[in-house]
């Protein structure tokens, strides 16, 4: 049985960056409570997966660890630096968020574009850009995709190509939203294969129960908002706990 409401508290290694949340609270303008004094600590190189039914609050809280939605009460800190209006760039800049569906990540006339347009927006030189996208598509092998529009592309390749849009942002901590969601089982191991190499921290939020035990060597698991069990990827596997939990 894993334990409920216990932190397990992290000594770091190596890297800066580590995320800290602390009693969060995020209410939306109706008043409903979508993150309740949820709080955990994630280490540096740690994957660690965020479970939850329907409506638990997994995306609410990738949002508002992104300064995306508001919080209304509580800390998040990227390695020491707090979360506030003055230091969200800073933060976005550490930490970068692949959103659920990568349509809401591609808007540009092709991927190269699209890559680039986080560096451009920092103010990035140009030749160091083209730099940092000619190392980011290779490194995903997806430089064939370059001068590609993102309505032409699969969803695999559309996958690839929003991480390239994070990754380009150099983050020392990456937030998934159900990453292998629209998968076909190609592009799943393909998507497996390279989060596996990336030496970021995760925070993946799935409902790919067999994904997460692949990813992840922890286990997050929400329930109306609360964080209801935080222990190791053994939760997967306890099936009274997940169906309590509507899982």
């Amino acid at each position: 049985m894993p334990t409920v409401g216990v932190i397990t508290l992290f000594i770091l290694t190596w890297g800066k960056c580590v995320l800290t949340v602390t009693d969060l609270t995020v209410e939306y303008t109706d008043g409903t409570r979508a993150i309740d004094a949820v709080r955990f600590s994630i280490a540096p190189g740690e994957n660690v997966a965020l479970i939850g039914a329907n409506g638990a609050g997994k995306t609410s809280l990738l949002l508002a660890l992104v300064g995306v939605l508001p919080t209304t009460s509580g800390e998040i800190r990227v390695s020491e630096t707090l979360l506030t209006r003055k230091t969200l760039r800073q933060i976005r800049a550490q930490m970068g968020l692949v959103f659920q569906n990568p349509d809401d990540q591609l808007f540009m006339p092709n991927i190269f574009e699209d890559i680039a347009f986080g560096p451009r927006s920092f103010g990035c030189e140009e030749a160091k850009i083209t730099e940092r996208v000619n190392a980011v598509l290779s490194r995903l092998s997806i430089e064939h995709l370059a001068q590609r529009s993102p309505l032409k592309l699969s969803a695999g390749e559309k996958r690839l190509a929003a991480i390239a849009t994070v990754l380009v942002m150099e983050p020392e901590f990456l937030l998934f939203d159900e990453p292998t969601a629209f998968l076909d089982p190609r592009a799943r191991r393909t998507l497996s294969a390279l989060l596996l190499d990336l030496p970021q921290s995760m925070l993946i939020a799935t409902h790919d129960l067999a994904f997460a035990e692949e990813m992840c060597s922890r286990v997050l698991l929400l329930q109306n908002g609360k964080l209801i069990a935080d222990d190791g990827k053994e939760l997967l596997r306890d099936t009274v706990v997940l169906e309590a939990a509507g899982l």
